[in-house]
């Protein structure tokens, strides 16, 4: 189905969140380093319950490492400057959603890195900084996930 990439994450329970998320969607999750938490981190696991299981969690030392693992795949960068609204593409299986750190988001020179229909973002009201880092992510994978029809003949994986 589709990935999510989470770079340098700094908060533990988003990501355990995440880890909730991808385990209930079919979704890949990966890590870039630097984390801000240890995977065994507390919170983290509190909040990843005991979904961690279910949920290969691949991590890679660098972005460069990351971005061939998705070579030849479609990268959506989300961020607050993204230039198209993430409802108005067509996802398909095997879409891998970029989410940069809760406190400064994806590097310029990084999100530049995407054409500008990739680089998307959630409507918000003028006056705010943004959404919780697993809120947004779960409202772009449930709607990647609409449009392929909440296809029913997933099952839980490990990749």
């Amino acid at each position: 189905m589709f990935d999510v990439i989470l770079y340098q994450p700094e908060i533990p329970p988003n990501t355990g969140n995440i880890i909730r998320l991808c385990a209930n969607t079919g979704v890949g999750l990966h890590l870039v380093k630097p984390l801000g938490f240890s995977l065994d981190d507390r919170q983290m696991r509190r909040a990843g319950l005991d979904y961690r299981e279910y949920v290969r969690i691949n991590v890679y030392d660098d972005w460069a490492t990351c971005a061939e693992h998705f070579r030849g795949k479609r990268i959506f960068a989300v961020s607050t400057k993204g230039s198209q609204r993430y409802d108005t593409n067509q996802y398909v299986a095997d879409d891998v959603f970029l989410f940069g750190p809760e406190t400064r988001g994806l590097p310029a020179d990084l999100f530049m890195q995407f054409p500008a229909e990739r680089r998307i973002r959630l409507p918000m009201l003028a006056d705010s900084r943004s959404l919780n880092l697993s809120n947004a992510a779960a409202v772009v994978i449930y709607e990647a996930w609409r449009q392929v029809d909440f296809s029913d003949k997933l099952t839980r994986r490990q990749r």
